[in-house]
């Protein structure tokens, strides 16, 4: 696929209680390079779903709590699509990720042949106290565990990551909480796909991270982290 040939990129964005935050991400998302953006509204009960609106987001509700779940809704949506995209980007909703790198995101999609790109805070520039040191701890021991047990050289399980849409459908996701990366870049090794890594910036979040920021989150997410390096290798 040459840069020359234009894909479809669609974005999704799984969003829970980002009023504050949604509208500069969608606003910052390169509208020349993406067709659809849509918010994931995971059972928010603040006003997400029309500032995501207002903005010119499509939003799709999933009340099941859960990143997966969100995720699934708005690939589900994504599906029914008469024309379905070349490449998907996933980002998150809290503006902590800079929506404009995803030109960069893409290129190794479209000038490679990559089908699996991961936006790597641990290779780019993080500001201050941006990651946690749960966050930082269970990257590294992702990170280290894949390494050891598929042979898989990644430095994050960055929520920024670009896919072609083709091999994402392949991997049969189905995580539907705190696995979802790490499920991806698993399932991604086993079948052999080709990957990389791109440096990308990180900036501290808008609001409370439903995940790092509690420590039932960070406990879960761990046990996940753990449980997924186990099962893909038994698979």
């Amino acid at each position: 696929m040459e840069i020359c040939d234009k894909p479809i990129i669609d974005v999704i964005i799984p969003a829970f209680n980002e009023e504050k935050s949604i509208g500069k991400v969608v606003s910052e998302i390169p509208l020349n390079w993406v067709r659809n953006i849509y918010v994931a509204n995971n059972g928010s009960t603040d006003a997400t779903v029309s500032v995501a609106e207002s903005f010119g987001a499509l939003t799709v509700t999933e009340n099941r709590k859960g990143y997966g779940w969100a995720c699934l809704k708005a690939m589900d949506a994504i599906a029914k699509l008469e024309i379905t995209p070349d490449i998907v980007v996933f980002l998150d909703g809290d503006y902590s990720d800079y929506p404009e790198q995803l030109i960069e995101l893409v290129k190794p999609i479209i000038e490679k042949d990559v089908k699996l790109v991961i936006g790597s805070r641990a290779l780019g520039k993080k500001e201050r106290n941006s990651l946690t040191p749960q966050q930082v701890f269970g990257n590294w021991l992702a990170t280290k565990l894949m390494r050891i047990f598929y042979g898989l050289k990644y430095t994050d399980l960055g929520p920024l990551r670009a896919i072609e849409y083709k091999s994402l459908i392949a991997l049969q996701m189905a995580d539907k909480t705190y696995g979802w990366t790490i499920e991806m870049q698993l399932k991604a090794g086993r079948k052999k796909m080709t990957y990389c890594e791109i440096p990308v910036d990180y900036r501290k979040r808008i609001g409370v991270s439903k995940v790092s920021g509690t420590i039932k989150g960070s406990v879960l997410a761990g046990i996940k982290i753990i449980f997924a390096v186990w099962k893909y290798r038994r698979a």
